[in-house]
């Protein structure tokens, strides 16, 4: 699913927008103010932007534009005003849409669904984001920010399964058949070297996920938010 970044000084609508988003199988990021939110931005692939207006240090206006020079994402601006001036100057600022509080999560997620499309956002299955890291299935390479990793074949093709089914429990014999394919004459317990190796591999390069062990059953991949 795409990755969407909030940004609000209001502890309380992040935690319910973080809430809301995840249920809905969104990524989401949290800034408290724009500052934050630039450097998230440097370091996380987002898809969209969901930006409060009266914020510190830089408001939602000053923010849209600066996300404007450097990111082709969508921007939702977030406002306790309802003011056509208001209005004028956010999308004067770059944005692509407007949601005055208080709002109903369920409205915030049908615009966001609605920019993704319109900005032909929508998911590549060929590539999959978790964090900072981007596992491209075009071209076999693992970027993790600036890094490019290339693996070999079965390593990625056991951490793109992995990672395209988060949080799901996948044995052996399962992930033999999937990766293998069902003529491997092979032990099953390959694949419990192809894990130990990726383990090595990531576990000092990035805390974007974490693949666990589940006692008599097999292997999951766990997002670390």
């Amino acid at each position: 699913m795409p990755n969407i970044l909030i940004v609000d000084d209001d502890i309380n609508i992040l935690k319910l927008l973080n809430i809301h988003l995840s249920e809905q199988g969104y990524t989401v990021f949290q800034a408290k103010n724009g500052m934050e939110a630039l450097e998230m931005l440097k370091k996380d692939a987002c898809d969209i932007a969901v930006v409060d207006v009266m914020m510190p240090f830089m408001d939602g206006y000053d923010l849209t534009k600066e996300i404007r020079k450097d990111y082709d994402i969508p921007v939702i601006l977030l406002t306790a005003k309802n003011q056509i001036e208001d209005k004028e100057q956010g999308f004067k600022a770059g944005t692509d849409d407007y949601l005055v509080k208080p709002f109903e999560p369920r409205e915030l997620t049908y615009r966001i669904k609605a920019l993704l499309r319109r900005y032909d956002h929508q998911i590549d299955e060929s590539i999959l984001r978790v964090g900072s890291t981007t596992i491209n299935k075009k071209s076999y390479e693992v970027q993790i920010e600036n890094r490019t990793l290339l693996l070999p074949l079965k390593e990625f093709e056991l951490l793109y399964y992995l990672a395209a089914n988060p949080k799901q429990v996948f044995s052996r014999e399962h992930l033999i058949e999937q990766i293998w394919g069902l003529d491997y004459e092979g032990d099953a317990r390959t694949v419990d070297v192809h894990i130990k190796r990726l383990r090595e591999r990531f576990s000092k390069l990035t805390h974007d996920f974490q693949i666990k062990t589940i006692r008599g059953v097999g292997y999951l991949l766990e997002v670390q938010h």
